[in-house]
């Protein structure tokens, strides 16, 4: 829906990751979208020169999230909101729900 206007695929579903999650990393974008890390790996460091994106080293990787100092960071955000809203409920889901850890073994669904 955005890659028109942001130029790839892959700028589309960086951003859209990064908002619904807040952060994250390369790998995980691209696993989530089941896409090749390449082109994830370099639109963020083209996102990151741009000013667009933070970054920061947590170990041995590198995490992305939205630059707080961006200048349009309000109205990049509400653009994501927007454009969130058209995604499939299902995908839509699956972005917002952020689990980290596993559940508990025995405990109901």
């Amino acid at each position: 829906m955005l890659a028109p206007l942001l130029g790839s695929i892959s700028g589309e579903r960086i951003l859209i990751y990064l908002f619904a999650r807040k952060e994250g990393y390369a790998r995980g974008i691209a696993r989530f979208f089941k896409t090749d890390l390449s082109p994830i790996q370099k639109k963020l460091e083209r996102l990151e020169a741009g000013g667009i994106l933070a970054s920061r080293l947590a170990g041995r990787t590198r995490l992305y999230s939205i630059n707080p100092r961006y200048p349009f960071k309000a109205e990049l955000e509400n653009l994501l909101d927007k454009a969130l809203t058209f995604y499939p409920a299902n995908e839509r889901e699956a972005l917002l729900m952020n689990r980290r850890r596993p559940r508990r073994s025995g405990k109901p669904l």
